[in-house]
């Protein structure tokens, strides 16, 4: 059974930074991609970006492309989103999902972490 956890929410001011890990555990990182998503109250989930399994291929949406930066570490089966420059729009709870190859859309995904709470404000 393949299990995700997220970790490193927050409170921060807008022009602040935050970096969000997604460990997983009963499966190799190498063997899945991994993706981000972010849902704020009253909308939908949104896909962030995400990382192939062997690290190499990384895409994102368009709204956070040169801000965020998603990597992984797959000697300690964790993923990483540093967010830089967070916006208040950027709030929300953010979301780590596997799936055998990554893909930009929720149905894609075949494993969820619970999310982790992502508050921009001033």
């Amino acid at each position: 059974q393949v299990r995700l956890v997220e970790s490193g929410g927050g409170l921060v001011q807008p022009g602040a930074s935050l970096r969000l890990s997604c460990v997983a555990s009963g499966h190799s990182a190498s063997t899945y991609a991994v993706g981000w998503f972010r849902q704020a109250p009253g909308k939908e989930r949104e896909f962030v970006g995400y990382i192939s399994g062997s690290g190499l291929t990384t895409s994102y949406a368009n709204f956070v492309k040169a801000r965020f930066t998603i990597s992984k570490d797959n000697a300690k089966n964790t993923v990483y989103l540093q967010m830089n420059s967070l916006k208040e729009e950027d709030a929300g709870v953010y979301f780590c999902a596997a799936a055998t190859r990554g893909g930009l859309r929720v149905d894609e995904y075949d494993y969820w972490g619970q999310g982790t709470q992502v508050t921009v404000s001033s």
